[in-house]
């Protein structure tokens, strides 16, 4: 179907348009949750297809792309391929093939020697992805949209294995011009087994590329469609087979000459061979106005195993991938895609522009919005009934560091604001497969689900207690009582877990609310002794427990909670706070602090001692660690009250932007990973004043940069006032990841894609107030500053979302998608003020205006989808 208008496409955001050198390092993920994805280069190149359930970091589907041509009375005008420039180097690759590789130039297969277009420019707005192409010696200007449903509280429509492309084409010229837009794919299956069908049915033209050979019980089984709903179509079921350069020569002929391709087809596969496949959908264009047509390429590999830490059986244990329940074939996904687009699109657009068209500063758009490519990266995978499991990031052919490992998710608020449900599946399942009796946690999952729990001796500190902190997010997030009645014993026993005769490591052996014990965390080591960051997170959950005690009627077991929260909190600021931050307490030289555990553990003495300089190693000591007041960030956000005296946490935060962040890296000694240097900013994990005793080795990672705990530092350092500094340490990032040096769009730590990236949601929740309260119908916006008297932002709670405004003279809320129900209104930025009238649905609402801001109607409210409430202020003012 050819689509008409008369208007030239323009980019709708300026401030996220990537030109010239700053394209070279993009790869924009396009697909859905847990289903894989494929890169969209930043020159328009189809790349990382990671759609076979692991990554496939720079893995070509070699030769699929998208081509344009123009031709008028039976001649050809011009033809490109719908690329922009290679970006260098030109040598070749190191890694590939003999005759193919450095030396030999670019691979083929990266389509360089094609006619492509001279002009582009790449705009990347997460979900949502545009190409605008120009050149002169073509007779018109080609956009290229490309995108995956991103709809938050809808996974269903955000999980679908497809890549969806829009090209529009605008005629330039004085004549009528006759466009072929053809998209070109090689069938991933298996070499000598390739079988590709053309059909059309319903107005959909779609070319299925299955294998005649592999079984449907193989973990390579699958099929992969391309389609399109255009009117005019032609297609050739397979590209010419040969040898050498055979079949570009001749696919480029048929494609340049005049008129529509004609089939190929082959009676059987042919060893050694990938076929290709080619659909092409043709417009006419009359002068100065606009075609478009509509691709998608959808795929389904329905069996996953556990390649990455495989079973000992001789045959490994295959599961379904959870969208192979929902569409039976990659077919069945197209039609859905195409009959379903305009309203998949609307959906992820609302969503988009509301995110985007805020007043929040570029940086911390880009930072939320480009995170939340995560969820659709190959970290991510949803196992068969649905459930969330992701990797803490990717190695370049693997998952990497497996488990959905709770102390690096615990950073992770994205999926929690957006995907409520789904976050919660992935905490369930450690409730229900790596909890003991006695409440220990393995913060590991292993796959496939039922084998056991993973070996390693010691829960996590930060994981076991971060689970209890977001039970407590998720029930005040969604209201659901019903949740935490079923799953209170686990929670419960989480928290009593510390103080367990049974715990090996002894976390608070003694029962006054501080960890002395061996703790083991997200520095991969075990760090011995009081200190903040640890005993934080157990008081945080000490207070969350309680408070849901206190919910179900347990008053005991609260007040028992409550009164070692008030113990630890007291000891805590009395010794851990030197007078500018907080810090462990440790005797470096005191090698019974080890010993105690050599009965059960005989190697702790090899690999915390070290005998050349007598000292313990891998502790932080005096330092200054980013993370020493993480309990108060996730306090703040899940709307816990105070864990330690704010300030000494205002102290804190200056003290970790004055020693941690560093404004360049030139001069900066770091022996560990690589994620900022030369002239770049970043904040590291800890640094040691100058005075303070620094251990002869630390803790590791301690000289390294990474995104998520950059992210969570920052958005506290604006909870806590400290707007200024947290704006910087956020720009930082975004800085590094700027398109010429990193990816926008894939944020490292222990691999790409990394999963502790998605704290970056917090500046958003930080920059706006936003607080909430579910099972009281409550929620609360209090941006800490506004941009020329306004604000205006995105947000979302369990039931809906939409976006929040504040003006001069009017406060308004409209809910995009879903519903949204409310008691309670908390606006303490307007406290003190007066307002004119509370209108909702076109009447004055029954309410109760409080002087600290709070608006309290006498019945709940309920916004449905396109409503809005609007609070009209008084010019008196």
């Amino acid at each position: 179907m050819a689509l008409k208008r008369s208007e030239e496409s323009e980019s709708t955001f300026p401030h996220f348009v990537y030109r010239a050198n700053k394209t070279r390092e993009i790869s924009f993920p396009i697909g859905g949750i847990g289903t894989g994805c494929i890169g969209l280069a930043g020159n328009g190149r189809l790349i990382d297809w990671e759609i076979f359930n692991r990554p496939n970091k720079g893995g070509m589907n070699v030769v699929s792309h998208f081509a344009v041509k123009a031709e008028s009375d039976g001649k050809i005008l011009d033809a490109r391929i719908l690329n922009g420039d290679l970006p260098p180097p030109y040598m070749g690759d190191f890694n590939k093939p003999m005759f193919q590789s450095f030396g030999f130039g670019p691979p083929i297969g990266y389509m360089a020697g094609l006619p492509h277009f001279r002009n582009f420019e790449f705009e990347g707005t997460y979900p949502i992805a545009e190409i605008r192409f120009s050149d002169e010696e073509f007779p018109g200007k080609v956009r290229m949209r490309a995108f995956n449903p991103l709809i938050p509280l809808n996974d269903l429509d955000s999980s679908i294995p497809a890549a969806f492309f829009e090209i529009e084409i605008g005629n330039t010229s004085e004549r009528e011009i006759t466009y072929t837009v053809c998209l070109i794919v090689q069938n991933p299956l298996p070499t000598g087994t390739t079988v590709n069908v053309y059909r059309e049915s319903e107005g959909v033209h779609f070319i299925k590329m299955s294998s005649s050979k592999v079984k449907e019980d193989d973990p390579e089984f699958g099929d992969l469609t391309i389609a399109t709903d255009s009117s005019e179509v032609s297609y050739q079921e397979y590209g010419f087979r040969g040898s050498w350069f055979d079949g570009l020569y001749v696919y480029w002929k048929d494609f340049t000459s005049p008129g529509k391709f004609r089939n190929r087809r082959y009676p059987q596969p042919q060893e050694g061979i990938r076929d290709h496949a080619i659909l092409a959908a043709h417009l006419s264009v009359k002068p100065k106005e606009f075609g478009r047509t509509r691709f998608i390429i959808a795929w389904n590999f329905p069996n996953c195993y556990n390649y990455w830490n495989p079973e000992r059986a001789e045959k490994p244990t295959i599961w379904r991938n959870y969208y192979a329940k929902i569409f039976r074939d990659s077919v069945e996904t197209a039609f859905y895609c195409l009959k379903n687009w305009d309203r998949l699109y609307e959906e992820t657009s609302a969503f988009r522009d509301g995110l985007f068209n805020s007043t929040l500063p570029r940086f911390v758009i880009d930072a939320v919005s480009a995170n939340l490519s995560i969820l659709k990266s190959p970290t991510i995978l949803r196992l068969e009934d649905g459930s969330l499991y992701g990797f803490e990031g990717c190695h370049p052919n693997s998952g990497c560091c497996e488990g959905s490992c709770m102390h690096v998710w615990s950073y992770a608020y994205a999926p929690l604001f957006l995907f409520p449900k789904l976050d919660r599946s992935m905490w369930d399942l450690h409730y229900k497969h790596d909890q003991r009796e006695d409440g220990r946690i393995s913060f590991r999952l292993q796959l496939p689900l039922g084998r056991g729990q993973w070996a390693f001796p010691h829960a996590a500190v930060d994981g076991q207690f971060g689970s209890v902190i977001r039970a407590y997010a998720y029930w005040k997030f969604t209201g659901d009582s019903e949740w935490l009645k079923a799953n209170w014993l686990s929670i419960r026993r989480s928290i009593e877990y510390a103080w367990s005769e049974t715990n090996e490591d002894k976390w608070d052996f003694d029962k006054d609310g501080v960890l002395e014990g061996r703790q083991h965390n997200t520095l991969d080591i075990e760090l011995f002794g009081p200190n903040s960051w640890m005993t934080g997170l157990y008081l945080a959950a000490l207070k969350a427990g309680a408070e849901m005690a206190e919910y179900l009627g347990e008053r005991e077991r609260a007040e028992e909670y409550r009164t070692l929260f008030s113990r630890g909190k007291r000891w805590v600021e009395e010794n851990l706070f030197n007078g500018e931050y907080f810090h462990q307490i440790i005797n470096l030289k005191d090698k019974s602090i080890l010993e105690k555990y050599a009965s059960t553990d005989p190697s702790i003495i090899s690999v915390y001692w070290d005998e050349e300089h007598d000292e313990i190693k891998y502790q932080i000591g005096e330092g200054c660690g980013i993370d020493q007041a993480l309990a108060q960030w996730h306090a703040n956000i899940c709307g816990l009250g105070e864990i330690f005296d704010g300030g000494k946490v205002k102290s804190a935060l200056k003290s970790i932007y004055k020693y941690n962040f560093k404004k360049s890296m030139r001069g900066f000694f770091n022996p560990c990973r690589i994620f900022s240097l030369n002239d770049e900013a970043g904040t590291i994990v800890c640094s040691w004043p100058e005075g303070k005793t620094k251990p002869i080795i630390p803790v590791p990672y301690a000289e390294e940069t990474w995104c998520g705990t950059e992210y969570a530092v920052a958005s506290h350092m604006i909870q806590e006032g400290l707007i200024d500094e947290g704006l910087e340490i956020s720009k930082a990032v975004r800085d590094r990841y700027d398109g010429e040096k990193r990816n926008p769009w894939n944020e490292i730590e222990c691999g790409s894609n990394y999963s502790r990236s998605m704290a970056s949601y917090a500046l958003l929740l930080a920059l706006s107030g936003f607080k909430f309260d579910m099972t009281k119908d409550r929620i609360e916006f209090n941006p800490p500053r506004m941009e020329n008297g306004g604000f205006k932002c995105f947000w979302s709670i369990g039931t809906g979302w939409g976006t929040f405004e504040a003006k001069t003279e009017k406060v308004t809320i409209i809910v995009y998608y879903g519903k949204l129900r409310i008691r309670n209104l908390s606006l303490p930025f307007l406290k003190d003020e007066k307002i004119k009238a509370v209108i909702f649905a076109e009447r004055e609402a029954k309410c109760e205006w409080l002087k600290d801001g709070e608006l309290i109607f006498t019945e709940p409210l309920i916004l449905s989808r396109g409503q809005r409430l609007t609070i009209l202020l008084s010019a008196e003012n």
